[in-house]
């Protein structure tokens, strides 16, 4: 007698983790890939945490251009002082002259995980020397930069992987399998909905690097691209080919600022301060005053947080600004519907006003049974067993359920053999992804249903007639 679904599923993704486990356990017998991190703020500090554990990844030279940051990264990875540069460009002119003088690269891999808008230039710039690369997503901030950074990874023929951390996570993973497994028939139809969580959506959507789209991009871009990278991995092979989306900044703006904050525009200064949720008091002051130096409070001074340097941050920096008088101008909730080729569909909603954050709410409909998660845990139901049961995936630690950690181990592992295919996917499929994201946004800005294919197929058109028209001038 076959035995059901549910009693099976350890062993379905046992297999995997033993796999996971066999790359630890020889980590001490093999030479460690060489990396370079380009941004050492929180991105490059969380895959570089994995340099910190395993015997596999050393990082032997850095460019961040704010100088606490800079020395504390340099000290604890222990960089030679001359590979430490303040800016990624001098970093790139260092590995131009090895490369002239004795041809040969600094390092094996080149981690970018500086601010999105600098992403291409980057990207191209080591991608033509010959760098692997894992980048930070989004993979860049306009369809066309995209494009050419996927022309110029399959041109260098290096390996190439994507800050979409979601794929990696043990919870992700275990979800994947049962999904490829067909142990619970076809997936007809997902939802999934990110709750940023209200703080940390005005910490960095309304006062942060992510707020104003001129300095970054739309919100679905810079928060949710790999929500919808793995919506589409989960409905795979089938392409998306209809998306439709709504959203809009719906409360921190000027207009629904209450009326007892008056004419204060920073917290510090503001009689509501006390009852306001999103108090840049509560979040910073109090959080490092009972002993917290890490996110949210670290991104606000360079180097090690204090009441002193917090204070003086909420004083006269952006942190420190009432979120009802920023010139922030992203989403602040927005919904993604999918139509993929086969006929499923698809539902993605982001939204700021939540106390959980960003802990996923999963649910996926399959003709035998479903799938209920929260990144923490899922629940199974077998409609043929007519049986329920709960699943606590191992959390590695780390960002996103053990995601940075599974991502940044599983890049590694892919340049030391050299396999693409380890990461599961590659730039082209990276690519579509963010096409797709790109889509949904001008579906909410245009008011209509886009169609994916042929929004992609002008992308390219467009980009080839700009670089002709560059040519020509």
């Amino acid at each position: 007698m076959t035995s059901s679904i549910i009693s099976g599923t350890k062993n379905l993704f046992r297999k995997s983790t033993k796999q996971r486990d066999h790359i630890m356990y020889t980590e001490a017998d093999i030479e460690p890939i060489t990396l370079i991190v380009i941004g050492c703020g929180q991105r490059g500090k969380a895959y570089g945490k994995y340099a910190l554990v395993s015997n596999a990844v050393k990082i032997v030279a850095i460019a961040e251009p704010r100088p606490q940051t800079r020395k504390l990264y340099a000290e604890q990875h222990k960089v030679d002082a001359t590979l430490v540069f303040k800016t990624w460009k001098d970093l790139h002119a260092a590995s131009a002259d090895t490369l002239k003088t004795i041809g040969k690269r600094l390092a094996d891999a080149v981690l970018i995980a500086v601010q999105d808008h600098m992403h291409v230039e980057v990207a191209l710039a080591f991608a033509e020397q010959g760098y692997h690369i894992l980048c930070e997503k989004p993979m860049a901030t306009t369809m066309e930069d995209c494009i050419k950074i996927e022309e110029a990874i399959d041109k260098a023929g290096i390996i190439f992987g994507m800050g979409h951390v979601m794929r990696y996570s043990p919870y992700s993973q275990e979800i994947t399998k049962i999904v490829q497994s067909g142990a619970l028939g076809q997936l007809i139809n997902l939802v999934q909905v990110e709750p940023v969580g209200y703080y940390h959506f005005a910490h960095s959507y309304v006062r942060g690097n992510w707020s104003k789209e001129k300095d970054s991009s739309f919100a679905l871009l810079t928060k949710c691209c790999h929500d919808i990278d793995i919506i589409c991995h989960w409905m795979g092979p089938s392409p998306p080919i209809k998306v439709s989306s709504f959203g809009s900044l719906r409360h921190f703006h000027h207009k629904a600022k209450p009326v007892k904050a008056g004419d204060a525009t920073r917290c510090l200064d503001c009689a509501m301060e006390n009852d306001c949720p999103y108090s840049a008091k509560r979040i910073y002051l109090d959080s490092v005053s009972r002993g917290n130096t890490g996110w949210p409070v670290s991104p606000l001074v360079d180097g090690v947080p204090d009441i002193e340097n917090i204070t003086a941050a909420l004083k006269e920096g952006p942190y420190g600004q009432c979120v009802y008088e920023g010139q922030n101008d992203v989403c602040d909730n927005q919904v993604v519907n999918l139509e993929f080729e086969n006929g499923n569909t698809a539902s993605f909603t982001m939204v700021a006003f939540s106390s959980a954050i960003c802990e996923r709410q999963l649910r996926m409909h399959f003709t035998y049974g479903e799938i209920i998660g929260d990144m923490n845990k899922y629940t199974i139901t077998d409609f043929k067993a007519n049986k329920t049961k709960t699943f606590h995936p191992v959390n590695e630690g780390g960002g996103h359920g053990g995601g940075d950690m599974g991502l940044i181990r599983t890049f590694i592992e892919a340049v030391r053999t050299g396999n693409q295919k380890l990461l599961g996917t590659d730039v082209s499929e990276v690519l579509r992804s963010h096409m797709t994201v790109f889509a949904a946004e001008a579906s909410r800005r245009e008011q209509q249903v886009v169609n994916c294919v042929e929004f992609e197929q002008k992308a390219r058109t467009s980009l080839r007639e700009m670089l002709a028209q560059s040519v020509l001038c």
